[in-house]
């Protein structure tokens, strides 16, 4: 594969799940990884895993919710690569349950902060190096942002997503002209780390196989199967690749088949 030889990416959120599959597949198919994320040791070891002689990988601890570590993050694409030909967003809070009832508006506004508002720290700090040659910008969405699940309630979640997303149409426009694409990828129910938390606790909670809850969701989907991690870090890649260099402003769900839009 070679969708981003010569390109560099920078990859936030960086972590065992969809971060690091996102970096690796940008490695994969040609690309340098500009890795960012708020753990040191998760860092280093992705791009150890990726990359092992460190050619065409770099890393910096970063905070998104910090413009000054955005900055840092953007200067070290640029300082190592020589600029930045696409940033995709991982980064987000996507840990605290919950709906409307029993909210506790503080950590919604934490959410926020982080989900929508670091999201657009970090492009604002990699569009001087984007507005040179033209560019890609990758939201992760979530499905549930258009189609709340039954068995899960992230309101906070889903609502900081859903605005990120509105959030894509506008920066599509003022974008566009310097030739700077921007899309979301939506996943739905992904076989990471994540989901592999919620059934190991859910069949734990019901004392039933593993399986079974697995079954569940799998029964959702019009292909037998849950995508993965890495299904979504390939859409994130083709986004970020020239091969999508008429697409900008649309959301491309990545789930499967389980809504259909």
């Amino acid at each position: 594969m070679s969708l981003l030889i010569g390109k560099t990416v920078v990859v936030s959120g960086v972590g065992a799940g969809l971060g690091h599959q996102v970096a690796a597949a940008v490695v994969r198919d040609g690309g340098n990884a500009v890795l960012g994320a708020r753990t040191p040791e998760r860092l280093e070891k992705s791009a150890a895993t990726i990359d092992p002689d460190g050619k065409r990988t770099a890393h910096l601890p970063t905070d998104i919710t910090d413009e000054a570590q955005c900055e840092a993050l953007a200067g070290l694409a640029r300082e190592r690569f020589g600029g930045i030909d696409a940033v995709v967003h991982v980064a987000a809070w996507d840990s605290y349950f919950g709906g409307v009832e029993d909210a506790d508006f503080t950590t919604w506004q934490q959410v926020i902060d982080v989900n929508l508002l670091g999201t657009l720290r970090m492009t604002r700090a990699c569009l001087p190096a984007l507005k040179s040659a033209g560019g890609s910008v990758v939201f992760i969405g979530t499905q549930s942002a258009v189609a709340a699940p039954s068995q899960v309630r992230q309101a906070a979640y889903a609502a900081s997503k859903g605005a990120l997303t509105s959030a894509m149409y506008s920066l599509a426009r003022e974008l566009g002209p310097y030739r700077i694409r921007v899309n979301t990828v939506l996943p739905g129910w992904m076989d990471g780390p994540p989901v592999q938390a919620f059934v190991r606790f859910t069949a734990q909670s019901e004392g039933v196989p593993e399986q079974a809850v697995q079954q569940r969701l799998t029964d959702r989907m019009a292909l037998p199967e849950l995508a993965t991690d890495g299904d979504v870090a390939d859409a994130a890649v083709f986004l970020s690749s020239d091969r999508a260099r008429a697409i900008t402003g649309q959301s491309l769900l990545v789930n499967a088949g389980e809504l259909m839009r």
